[in-house]
């Protein structure tokens, strides 16, 4: 499977170039040249690298990659950008930036940045257990190879399983875990969610451990 890149990039003869290239290097890529129209992409489409440059229309690369960030997109960047300021580096590096490299730059550069980025990625991505696999970059839980449609909660639910497995989640614990101070979560939410897991799953067991909470047995 192709790796999935965001390029937000505003000079259109550089961002063709740059597709070009990367196309030649079997990545599959979405050309952006404004930051509200890649903030669009990522709503419509799960991204494995952005390439987001700075000074763009519209939403600029910083801007754009804190949005992400502060909602749970934990998809490796890298910025690609002419700033060559110690302080526009570290404002890249604290909205949530995995990497920076400067205009004009060598590709083979650049490709040696965007794969060891993915090789790290990928391998902290899945956790899998009873054939379920959490892909935390993306948001999104695989059963025999399979992306469940699950909710927020959902996902959230089903990765604290996961990752216990055989062992007992307390109640306590999911709500922690689901719900800060202002929000309100109850039992019953709970319960509704593992009643929707449990028929998305047949297959797998889900005790109930009266009182105390819930486990996902292999």
């Amino acid at each position: 499977m192709l790796n999935k890149i965001l390029l937000l990039e505003d000079d259109p003869l550089f961002g063709e170039t740059l597709v070009d290239m990367l196309e030649d290097e079997e990545f599959e890529v979405t050309l952006c040249p404004n930051g509200q129209e890649a903030l669009d992409a990522t709503y419509a489409n799960k991204f494995d690298l952005y390439l987001l440059d700075i000074n763009v229309p519209l939403v600029d690369g910083i801007t754009l990659l804190k949005e992400l960030r502060s909602a749970k997109d934990e998809t490796p960047a890298i910025f690609v950008t002419s700033h060559k300021e110690k302080e526009k580096m570290q404002e890249s590096f604290f909205s949530g930036g995995d990497d920076y490299i400067i205009k004009p730059f060598d590709n083979d550069e650049l490709l040696l940045r965007m794969n060891a980025l993915l090789r790290r990625f990928k391998k902290k991505e899945l956790e899998c257990q009873c054939g379920l696999c959490i892909d935390e970059v993306h948001k999104t839980i695989f059963y025999k190879s399979e992306p469940l449609e699950l909710s927020k909660r959902e996902y959230e639910v089903l990765s604290l399983l996961i990752k216990h497995a055989n062992s007992v989640v307390s109640k306590e614990l999911i709500l922690d875990e689901l719900y800060n101070v202002s929000d309100h979560g109850s039992e019953g939410a709970i319960r509704v969610y593992i009643t929707r897991i449990k028929q998305l799953l047949p297959e797998l067991t889900f005790d109930n451990i009266r009182g105390i909470g819930y486990k996902l047995v292999c």
